[in-house]
This record gives structure tokens, sequence and C-alpha cells, in this order.
């Protein structure tokens, strides 16, 4: 079998034009969408919006739930943070009457980070808001915008009478932004498809990625010996303790970037491996010394290293931490939660890539730059483990995780556009039945 099926010209100005035509209809689904305030454990609503638009477009909406002792001891599980009773993963399938192209996923996640000091938006963080040719609102750029570009593209080809000539699989997933097992869930319940489109949002210019770093998430819950303040010596202090230990980390994060530990996918790439501290709580009193701190911690994983290697490294750290006088009589504890993934580089010269450039090029007249991330995506997991190809380009999104997020309303219009083509190629198209 060829790598694309022959698109008609009539066949492709009529996917494009439709693509045209339900512009304001995918703005005005990404407003419901973003609508859903659809942060860790509250991903519902969106799930349910994702049902419907499923539904809309005449497939069957099925639930995939994320069962952890059944995905334990895959190599991609992350341990969770919560329980995923009633956050079942979305997915539908739609099957041709003549299988005769290759099938495919299209994915993304409906998940997003919290939205952060609310009142530090211009407009509500869960209140889309269109200006300047962008929408706000937490989520939209990452990745509900790219949800809503391959939805809308394969009601393109439905409008203009057409569609795919093979199995097309949709899948909405939880938990992108912390450990991936929505996608590792729906992974192991689905069948292996050809290749794998993922609209995730690029670095604010159009992109594929190229390469992702892995990601180790770590708590350190430190507890010292509370005093009152008149007596601060006597006692131990769980907040001064905890700032070094994130002194230690920050020097690991200075020995990672080393140029020597860089892979040379990332070459170029200022600073590839952060570790952050993400979130700190600690201390009772300000006239007491503080009992207990905790450190929530994210660590990046280099190609060359592993994310097992890199738990054995944050114990490390920790352990000679100890060390420092402001640690003395305190009690550690680590603890491993969320993310335990491994780095990844995708296959640039698939087909399914090389055709996601072409089609691109051809809606735009511009090019796909490639883009070695250092975060990651649920690309990993097809890559990794499955050995499936994956075109992981979306919509051109700013402030990602930070304070008036935003999508480019023209950049949804022209991946939905690619994507249509690609599917059309990659696929192949046969009349609506």
């Amino acid at each position: 079998m060829s790598d694309t099926m022959p698109l008609d010209p009539g066949a492709r100005r009529a996917i494009l034009g439709a693509c045209d035509a339900l512009r304001d209809d995918a703005l005005r689904m990404l407003e419901r969408l973003v609508r859903c305030p659809s942060t860790l454990g509250n991903e519902q609503g969106a799930l349910n919006e994702m049902a419907r638009i499923y539904e809309g477009i005449g497939l069957a909406p099925r639930r995939v739930p994320v069962e952890v002792e059944a995905l334990r001891d895959h190599p991609g599980f992350s341990p969770p943070l919560i329980p995923y009773a009633g956050r079942d993963n979305v997915v539908a399938v739609h099957r041709p009457r003549d299988a005769k192209g290759r099938s495919l996923v299209l994915q993304g996640h409906v998940d997003v980070v919290p939205e952060g000091a609310a009142d530090e938006w211009s407009t509500p963080p869960f209140e889309p808001a269109i200006r300047g040719g962008r929408m706000y609102g937490r989520g939209a750029g990452d990745m509900k915008a790219g949800i809503i570009a391959y939805v809308t593209a394969f009601r393109a080809l439905r409008e203009a009478g057409l569609q795919p000539a093979a199995e097309v699989q949709m899948q909405s997933v939880i938990e992108e932004e912390c450990s991936g097992n929505g996608a590792l869930a729906c992974l192991v319940a689905m069948p292996k498809a050809d290749a794998v489109i993922i609209p995730e949002p690029g670095p604010g210019l159009p992109a594929l990625y190229s390469a992702e770093v892995g990601v180790v998430w770590a708590f350190v819950t430190v507890t010292g010996r509370p005093a009152h303040v008149r007596d601060k010596q006597a006692g131990v202090n769980a907040v001064e303790a905890g700032m070094a230990i994130w002194a230690r980390f920050q020097d690991y994060e200075r020995e990672m970037n080393d140029g020597s530990r860089i892979h040379a996918g990332f070459r170029g790439v200022n600073h590839p491996v952060n570790v952050n501290l993400g979130t700190f709580e600690g201390g009772e009193w300000n006239s007491s010394v503080a009992t207990r701190a905790r450190l929530g911690l994210r660590v990046g994983v280099m190609m060359g290293n592993t994310a097992d290697a890199v738990r054995a490294d944050i114990l490390r750290v920790v352990e000679a931490a100890k060390a420092d006088p402001a640690l003395r009589g305190a009690k550690v504890r680590v603890e491993f939660q969320g993310f335990h993934a491994d780095p990844c580089v995708f296959d640039m010269q698939a087909p399914i890539v090389q055709l996601a450039m072409r089609s691109y090029a051809e809606v735009t007249g511009g090019e796909l730059r490639q883009y070695p991330a250092t975060g990651l995506t649920d690309g990993r997991f097809f890559q990794l483990y499955q050995g499936t190809p994956v075109a992981c380009f979306g919509p051109d999104a700013q402030e990602i995780h930070g304070i008036d997020e935003s999508v480019g309303l023209d950049s949804i219009h022209d991946i939905t556009k690619a994507i249509a083509l690609s599917v059309a190629a990659w696929c192949g198209v046969e009349a609506v039945s």
C-alpha cells in the first residue's frame, strides 16, 4: 500500500471549502469546551461535552476507564495522584464501509492545569473571550483548540460528502498534564492504528514535535521540631530545611544541563532540562518554628537518561541534602506520584509526519519547523510502546500554564485544514453512506 491515497482535486476543494464553512461553528464548540473547568478531578464536564460532540458527528462515544491494577506493570504507567472513579476517558470510532486506507488515531487531552491567580487574568479564565484574533481562556490553547480542530476536520469531510476509508479512532483523555495514564488506558484498550495525529500546541509558532524530554514528579516532606520563636535555636525549621533541599536540586539542574549530557536533538536549545519547584506548603504560624514543609518537584529527563535513573537521582540528592545544618534533626520523606515518563524522539521521516508537513504547506504556504520540546506530550506512549509514528502539531498557543492563555483563531483554522487533508490522504475517502 502506498503511503497516501490520491485525493481528487475536486474533493480537496470541497473539503477545504467545508472547513471554511465550519469555522464559526468550531469556535462556538471551542467556547463550550473551554467553559468546562476541567482541572484534575473535575474533568467530567469536559468529557461529557466530548461525548456530545462525538454524537453530533455521528459517532457513538464509549467510556474507557483508567484501571490502575491493569496498568500498574506497564512501563509507561505513572503513580496516580487521585482516584479514577467517574473520570473515564471518552473515545469514538469511525469505521468505513470498505477499509482500503490506513487507520489513524486523532487524540487530545481535555484536562487543564489550574488557573493560578484568577484575579490576574484580563477576563475570567473559564469564560472564553475573543480579542485581537485570539481566544483567551484556560485550556483554550493547551489543548482544547486542537481537539476541536480534529473534530472539525472530520466534520469537513462529511460536509463534503466524504468519509475516511479506514478506521479512525478519536480519543479524549485525562491526565496528560500530570501522568498520561488516560492516554495509556486508551492505548491498551484500543486496537493499534497505523499512525497518530495529536494537535498539541507548539512553541508559539508552527511546529512539529521532533523530541520531548521525560518527566518525574516527586514530593518531599520535611518534618522539623517546632518551638516558640523565642527559643528558635532549639527548634528545627522545616521551611528552612525544605529550602536547603531545593538548593541541592538547583545544583542538580545545572549539572544535568552540562553540554556533554544534552542529546543532539536538543542542541541549540537553551537549558533543556528543567527542574521546577511547582508547589510548596509549610509552616503554621509566623511566631512558631515551622513543623512541616512539603515540596512538589518536577524533574526533567534528557534522552540517554531514564525516568528510573532520575528517580534514583532524586533520592540521592535528598539523601545528600541531609548533611546540611538546616536538616540536622529533621525527618525527610520522599514520595513519587504523577509523572514517571521517559523521554522520546519522534520519527521525522515517518510518512504521517511528512504528510502533515506537506498538508500544512499546501494550506498555508508556510512550513512546520521541528520542535524539540522541553515539556512532554501523550505522543510518547504511541512511539515508545507501540512503535506507532506520531505527527504532533497544533495551533499557535501562548501563555499556556500561565496568565491569559490564548490561541490564535487563524491558526486553529490552518491546523483544521491541514488535519482534514492529512486524514483524507492517509485514510483515503469514500462517499458518505
